[in-house]
């Protein structure tokens, strides 16, 4: 028996974004984009458009670089919002308007100050406007898990009637139980009318630890979308993990009656790839991505493993894209050989000024470490040292003493705005010191609230990966920072977000009214 296709919808460019400090720049969402084409996403929601005008320039980006996957934009049920969307994707071959409203009581009442009369209505005006765009319109009824069963009902038939292709239920705030949630889904395909001529999706929170959970409870009921994000990046404890749900739908293809149609041998690639971008490490005993995955440390496991592997293994590394994979490049390799390998991972440089800045760093790195790494490449690819023109701080020198039994001291010059400033600090180590050289000079006024390092690949000439989380005004940004001296990685972590902080202008919250 032929199986049904499994829609696999990723929002980590949209809902993984809005994940704190997890803001990226339109060239590094291209990266994103072109790695989840890659991986035969069916639907990539590029963004929400209305957000910023930065939002809109990078969905129509994508919009344009994405040939095969679906390019989505989010819009709130208004005019405005959905408009926006509908212009930012006017470039792709496929595209889609994401169109919601709320449809619980809590929210209706407290947040949209709407009768439910009113929120039909402007669910049905929101379809009618996007319809203007595209025929590919879905609706979301957010807050679906805690709405009236007979209410959605009502929406959703509306809804139907107005045009819409695919219904999402959210489980939004992460409150339901696999076998409730399952249930509202099998609910709604039996009472709303029309509802075999729709494609039902579910969008499932993290709150509780269930959103795999649930999403796969969904489908098992009928869904036939899954809206995910890559390592479960999102907001609070973020969304459903797009590798745990495809292979779960893999792994148990004897229970699923559904189907993807994802190369699973690009989602490791993708998870470090997010990873190295947003400065969110992935957990070592993270299912299907995390270090540890399919690491055997008791004896007996080992034991078992070696006389055949799936004794403990229900899956093959192999499968998600685990592997040893060296750059065969050091420092007599030319540009094309570079040029060719970014284009394997994925990158594709605006510019040849753009690239040879990006050579020139391959080469300064090829003279510190002996062998090079796709994961070096990558998180070279990610310090902004690469594309100049965003840099308003930049470091020109440092210098850091370190002694047995002295006060750590560092000195720094930095360029701000193409101005040299110098300035020096003391502090309890060696990057205490030096986060206080910059401050000396710039005074941000920024508060720190993470300061993380993590190994890209093994050795003592390893890079250094660090990130930085700073807060200021409201405003959360991540800063990320690679290289083999741990103190200059840390600087760069702390400028780069500092430049986010400068370069990124406020965001509207899609959450925020109607």
């Amino acid at each position: 028996m032929k199986k049904d296709h499994l829609i696999i919808f990723d929002t980590t460019l949209r809902d993984g974004e809005q994940s704190p400090g997890a803001s990226m720049t339109k060239d590094e969402k291209i990266r994103v984009a072109r790695q989840l084409e890659r991986m035969r996403v069916d639907v990539i929601e590029a963004g929400f458009a209305a957000a910023s005008p930065g939002d809109f320039d990078a969905i129509n980006a994508i919009a344009q670089a994405v040939r095969e996957s679906t390019v989505c934009s989010l819009a709130r049920a208004n005019e405005n919002d959905i408009r926006r969307a509908g212009e930012a994707i006017t470039p792709a071959p496929r595209k889609r308007v994401h169109t919601f409203i709320a449809t619980s009581p809590i929210h209706m009442e407290k947040k949209l100050r709407m009768t439910p009369d009113q929120v039909v209505e402007q669910a049905v005006k929101a379809i009618g406007w996007a319809r203007q765009y595209t025929d590919d319109v879905e609706f979301s009824a957010e807050d679906a898990g805690r709405s009236d069963i007979d209410f959605l009902c009502r929406v959703f038939e509306a809804v139907i009637k107005a045009g819409a292709k695919t219904l999402n239920v959210p489980d939004t705030v992460g409150y339901t139980l696999p076998g409730q949630y399952g249930e509202i889904i099998r609910q709604l395909i039996e009472r709303v009318p029309g509802s075999d001529k729709v494609i039902w999706s579910v969008h499932c929170h993290n709150d509780l630890g269930l959103a795999v959970a649930n999403s796969l409870s969904a489908v098992m009921s009928g869904a036939r979308q899954v809206e995910c994000t890559v390592n479960g990046l999102g907001e609070r404890a973020g969304n459903a993990s797009l590798e745990e749900v495809v292979m779960a739908v893999r792994t148990r293809a004897d229970i699923f009656p559904v189907e993807t149609g994802i190369d699973t041998t690009q989602i490791v690639p993708a998870s470090k790839l997010i990873s190295q971008i947003t400065g969110y490490p992935v957990q070592p005993n993270k299912a299907i991505v995390g270090a540890n995955a399919f690491a055997h440390e008791s004896g007996i496991h080992q034991d078992g493993v070696l006389k055949h592997r799936e004794t403990y293994e229900i899956m093959r590394a192999e499968d998600v894209g685990w592997t040893q994979n060296k750059l065969v490049l050091g420092k007599h390799s030319g540009r094309n050989a570079f040029k060719s390998r970014l284009s394997e991972l994925g990158v594709v440089l605006d510019s040849e000024d753009a690239l040879n800045a990006a050579f020139a760093k391959f080469k300064e790195l090829a003279d510190k470490k002996h062998e090079i790494f796709d994961e070096d490449l990558q998180a070279l690819l990610s310090d902004e040292a690469v594309t100049p023109e965003v840099e308003y701080y930049k470091l020109s020198y440092s210098q850091v003493n370190s002694e047995t039994g002295e006060t750590p001291h560092a000195r720094l010059t930095i360029s701000v705005g193409g101005e040299e400033k110098k300035g020096e600090a003391s502090g309890s180590g060696p990057v205490d010191a030096t986060f206080k050289a910059i401050e000396s000079v710039l005074n941000s006024g920024s508060e720190l609230l993470l300061y993380s390092v993590n190994n890209i690949t093994s050795g003592t000439d390893a890079q250094g990966d660090v990130t930085v989380r700073l807060a200021k005004g409201g405003r959360v940004v991540n800063g990320s920072g690679a290289d083999t001296d741990i103190v200059i990685a840390s600087v760069k972590a702390y400028l780069n977000a500092l430049n986010r902080l400068h370069n990124e202008p406020a965001k509207l919250n899609p959450q925020e009214g109607v």
